[in-house]
């Protein structure tokens, strides 16, 4: 008698998800496994391709782990497929033993501020995607301001500030398409201020982020020393953290240089809590309070205000989840409510560990606990998750799938004319990719769109006039 093997899909191909699968492949059991990844783009490694600044290389060195993994041919992975859309969650309950959520967290989490609506006011993962070449956005992205004002304190925002004061030359030694290099080159910007809302201990800066921003070459860095308090609660942050301590002494550093005339700026500013947007039919500047330290690190309004003269203004304020079709949803923390990553139908006025469990669904990475870590924190999440995924399956609670067969899910999205690509087309982008970097001298340029990347996948004939390649 043939038994079939244990069945789990993991809905995201992200490094939450191919950790999830890893792990599970490697996990001590008695029985044979079988895992299909599936993802919306047609290439996986998300925010990692989508989410990292292209002059960041040793993050999105990562990406080669990620290939390892897959490279082995224990997991299958069916891209350009979207959940939802393409394929349902009874479909996968159908075909599956378990299902993983680990979508990520991949809009803009929302500032509530006057004027934040106004045309010339973005979300810095608008941007990001703009100059990461996702495919679902628009190759053009507006320019034209000479003063422009970025919220945030963390690596995004410096990412932001960063990828619009750097001169262009710089960056087209990356993978950027020649449409964001293009896009930059054209930028008018002079000055580009970064202001955070507390003080410069409590940064959220990485602190090689941080020291890199100062060797950014041909622009002044400005920081400006009556911004630098540190309080009772900010002495004992940087004894307790090296972290802390090392972005407190890099931002100390940067007060004692003096510019040298560059032809552009970047100011950070601490102490200073946007609250308003400024203008009528569009951005025309920001207004500021003047905070100070309360003692504890935390900070109190001054009731000092400033207006600044900016024509644009980004919001690197975190990221968001989105509700996914058929699936609870947390709308105030933005995540799949669950209980150690087991998915709960829960609400507001129960708690996860009290709230009824979705047999057989589980979430890991950003869709289960926020926006909150690096990438490898997802390792834990995932460990957490799949320990639970066994427990169930030892304890029996799990519904055997209608369909157990490893086929059933292929002749299922054939059946629909989805046009999914698996890790071979992966693998072919990524030949593409380096093939257009090659005749440019560059390690590899981005294919941005996602008719591009299909053509690619399928091993089609690249056209030369064809948009994005």
């Amino acid at each position: 008698m043939t038994t079939n093997p244990f069945r789990v899909a993991i809905v995201g191909a992200g490094p939450a998800g191919i950790y999830a699968a890893d792990l599970l492949t490697k996990a001590e059991r008695d029985f044979e496994i079988s895992i299909d990844l599936f993802e919306r783009l047609p290439t996986p490694f998300g925010l990692v391709r989508y989410g990292v600044a292209p002059d960041h290389p040793r993050i999105k060195g990562i990406v080669n782990a990620l290939i390892k993994v897959l490279d082995r041919g224990d997991i299958r992975l069916f891209s350009n497929v979207e959940y939802g859309v393409d394929i349902a969650l009874e479909e996968l309950t159908d075909r599956y033993d378990a299902v993983v959520f680990s979508t990520g967290c991949f809009v803009d989490a929302s500032l509530s501020l006057p004027g934040v609506d106004l045309p010339g006011s973005y979300g810095a993962a608008e941007f990001v995607n703009w100059y990461d070449s996702h495919p679902d956005v628009a190759q053009t992205w507006p320019l034209e301001a000479e003063k422009v004002a970025v919220i945030g304190n963390g690596n995004v925002a410096l990412d932001v500030a960063r990828v619009l004061s750097k001169q262009p030359d710089d960056l087209h030694t990356t993978e950027i398409p020649d449409h964001v290099y293009e896009g930059l080159k054209s930028s008018r910007v002079t000055d580009v201020h970064v202001f955070g809302r507390r003080g410069p201990a409590q940064a959220k800066f990485t602190p090689l982020e941080l020291r890199e921003l100062g060797h950014v070459k041909d622009v002044d860095l400005i920081v400006y020393p009556e911004d630098f308090e540190f309080d009772d609660g900010s002495l004992e942050a940087i004894e307790a953290s090296n972290q802390t301590k090392q972005v407190a002494k890099t931002l100390t550093d940067f007060t004692m240089r003096e510019p040298v005339g560059a032809k552009r700026r970047l100011h950070l500013h601490f102490l200073h809590a946007p609250v308003a947007v400024l203008g009528e039919d569009r951005v025309m500047g920001l207004r500021t309070e003047r905070m100070e330290l309360d003692g504890s690190g935390g900070v109190l309004g001054t009731g000092t205000f400033h207006d600044w003269e900016f024509e644009a203004v980004y919001r690197a304020v975190g990221y968001a989840g989105t509700a996914l079709p058929q699936l609870p949803f947390d709308a105030g923390k933005g995540v799949i409510p669950n209980h150690e990553g087991r998915v709960v139908d829960s609400d507001d006025q129960v708690s996860s560990a009290e709230a009824d469990v979705v047999q057989g669904v589980y979430a890991t990475g950003w869709i289960k606990r926020g926006p909150v870590g690096l990438i490898g924190h997802t390792k834990g999440d995932a460990l957490e998750t799949i320990g639970h995924i066994l427990d169930d399956r030892a304890a029996g609670v799990l519904t055997e799938p209608v369909y157990p067969d490893e086929g059933s899910i292929v002749d299922l999205l054939e059946s629909k004319g989805v046009d999914y690509a698996d890790w071979e087309g992966y693998h072919r982008v990524e030949v593409a990719e380096k093939v257009l970097g090659e005749a440019q001298g560059r390690e590899r340029v981005k294919i941005a769109t996602r008719e591009g990347m299909l053509a690619e996948a399928r091993n089609q004939v690249r056209s030369e006039s064809h948009s994005g390649i």
